[in-house]
């Protein structure tokens, strides 16, 4: 019997879209068996930074990419997007499966919107990138860093913390957490993380046989729109600690992309959209739309920030 040694993070949200990934394989391959590794990560270590001090790319993964560079683990499951927009030599994305929902959340007291949230509310998130959004949309609002699981973040909101904190709602829905959703925030107001709502499953590049068993649970829209969208932040060279978002929807083989670049305070916002048949090709074209409107000087300003 084929036994398959799967690498994941120990949050309940990991553990959850790992047990997912194992449960598709499965029914794939009734007779093989899947054990998980719970790994530890960096960004799992320092909760008391936000994201864009602790700095540098694949914060959630780097520890588990090592685990398969040594052979301990067969393949790994992560959140897309929380894979740097290039991969270590040597390891590749087996797998993307069908997206689920890549918007952002609102989570208020009494179930308030966006729009009906008070002047001056206190807003809770530790990513620039809806920081950036949110200001832009409603510049009176105070953004404060929220660290930590959904649980804690959650647990935050109730004790009184915050008057609401923004989170993917692909992570409220896999640990079945939607009935405290206060609102879904259009992608005009929010432009998603490039891949969010995605998973990606990554193992060695010259795997042969853990890349075919993976291969069956590919989802092409999917890859070609992540495509699009990481082609954006790689031109970029953007990393989960500068305010990048993007976007993209793949319809009768036309992938229509859009992406953004805003300032943390929200007073800047570099967007662009472009559409095409080359997921490549439309992620570049927004990629120099965005640099053209200046995000460049955005980005090297954010850096320059986060090294302070």
């Amino acid at each position: 019997m084929k036994k398959w040694n799967v690498g994941t993070r120990r949050s309940r949200l990991a553990l959850t879209q790992t047990n997912w990934v194992v449960e598709q394989l499965q029914k794939l391959e009734p007779n093989a068996s899947f054990e998980l590794h719970e790994i530890v990560t960096k960004g799992d270590k320092i909760l008391d930074v936000t994201l864009s001090k602790v700095g540098g790319k694949g914060l959630f993964v780097k520890e588990i990419e090592q685990s398969l560079y040594e052979k301990e683990t067969d393949f790994a499951v992560h959140s897309l997007k929380d894979m740097p927009a290039e991969l270590p030599e040597g390891l590749v994305i087996g797998a993307i499966p069908k997206r689920v929902d890549p918007r952002d959340v609102l989570l208020s007291k009494d179930g308030k919107t966006l729009d009906e949230l008070p002047q001056g509310a206190l807003v809770g998130t530790s990513s620039l990138r809806r920081a950036a959004q949110l200001l832009a949309y409603r510049p009176d609002l105070q953004i404060e860093s929220v660290r930590g699981n959904i649980d804690t973040r959650m647990r935050k909101l109730h004790e009184g913390n915050f008057d609401a904190i923004i989170l993917a709602a692909a992570g409220l829905e896999r640990v079945n957490f939607e009935g405290e959703i206060s609102q879904f925030i259009p992608v005009e107001i929010s432009l998603p993380a490039v891949g969010q709502g995605a998973l990606a499953i990554e193992c060695r590049s010259d795997d042969e046989e853990t890349l075919a068993l993976l291969r069956r649970l590919d989802d092409e829209p999917t890859r070609q729109a992540v495509t699009a969208e990481r082609t954006f932040l790689h031109k970029l060279q953007g990393g989960c600690q500068v305010p990048i978002g993007a976007y993209a929807t793949v319809t009768d083989g036309v992938i229509q992309i859009t992406g953004m670049v805003g300032s943390p305070d929200g007073k800047q916002m570099c967007k662009s959209s472009a559409s095409g048949s080359d997921p490549v090709a439309v992620g570049l074209q927004v990629a120099e739309a965005v640099l053209k409107q200046g995000a460049a000087d955005i980005l090297a300003k954010v850096l320059q920030e986060n090294e302070k």
